[in-house]
């Protein structure tokens, strides 16, 4: 595991981690409302200044990050667990089963991921519940795949072949034998699938089917700033940086965790 990717990825967690420390030990509300400190500039008050509406932008990036993490771990969650139930199906099952629930899998990559869920949010309508059924509706392909393809390959091995000779049940098999042998490349798919939902939900809420005010999120907060850009870009650069950072930060990480898990990589 190189050590620069490590470092890398230690730098651009650093931001957010930052941001929900400072925003911890001020204390402050993102909701509060404060017209006197309208797009107020850095200060000993809010130390990364005010919106539109004097909301400290400090409080609410740390909401909005909060936010980001709830949803991406909560999509992570579902999905794979959709994902993996129909893989290990798919692969076990083989035949029509296989065929049917793949050929699904195949119609639900063939459109672009966030066009259909923009589609599916906009069909369902705003709100983080909404957001997260949309989401999910479309990060459990990855999974299913993933899954279908290591269980093809797990089948054929001896212990497998000799649980299901004793007449073990599909479900002992797949708990017991499946499962923990398949770990490793599930976990380093569900690293880069939390990226991914971070930006999905990100690009969902900038384009207003997402996360609705009075609710902090990243991507709202970039689209309230787009209109003050010229007279205050720091409204659209802080939750941008912060955005930026924390799925490079998961990407990264990401990359570390696959050379470590992946034994191909020791081989080289």
């Amino acid at each position: 595991m190189p050590k620069s990717t490590l470092n890398l990825a230690g730098m651009c967690l650093a931001v957010p981690l930052l941001v929900l420390l400072f925003a911890a030990i001020g204390g402050l509300d993102g909701h509060a409302i404060d017209l006197d400190a309208v797009l107020n500039s850095t200060g000993n008050a809010h130390l990364l200044g005010t919106d539109a509406l004097g909301r400290d932008v400090l409080a609410r990036l740390s909401e909005g990050l909060q936010l980001s993490l709830l949803v991406g771990f909560t999509v992570v969650l579902f999905g794979s667990m959709v994902g993996i139930f129909i893989g290990m199906v798919a692969g076990w099952m083989g035949g029509w089963v296989d065929a049917i629930l793949m050929r699904f899998a195949d119609i639900v990559l063939s459109f672009p991921g966030i066009l259909l869920a923009i589609a599916l949010a906009a069909m369902l309508g705003p709100g983080i519940d909404n957001l997260v059924m949309a989401l999910v509706a479309v990060g459990w392909v990855g999974f299913a795949r993933l899954t279908r393809s290591q269980v093809l390959s797990f089948k054929s091995v001896p212990f497998v072949e000799a649980a299901t000779a004793n007449g073990s049940s599909i479900s002992y098999i797949a708990l017991r034998h499946l499962l923990p042998n398949i770990a490793a490349p599930l976990l380093v798919e569900a690293s880069f699938g939390l990226a991914a939902v971070i930006i999905g939900e990100a690009g969902l809420s900038f384009l207003g089917v997402g996360v609705q005010p009075p609710d902090a999120s990243l991507g709202t907060m970039i689209r309230e700033g787009t209109s003050l850009m010229l007279v205050s870009p720091a409204l659209v650069i802080w939750p941008g940086m912060v955005l930026f950072s924390l799925v490079m930060a998961v990407n990264l990480l990401g990359d570390a965790l696959r050379d470590k898990l992946d034994v191909r990589m020791d081989c080289k």
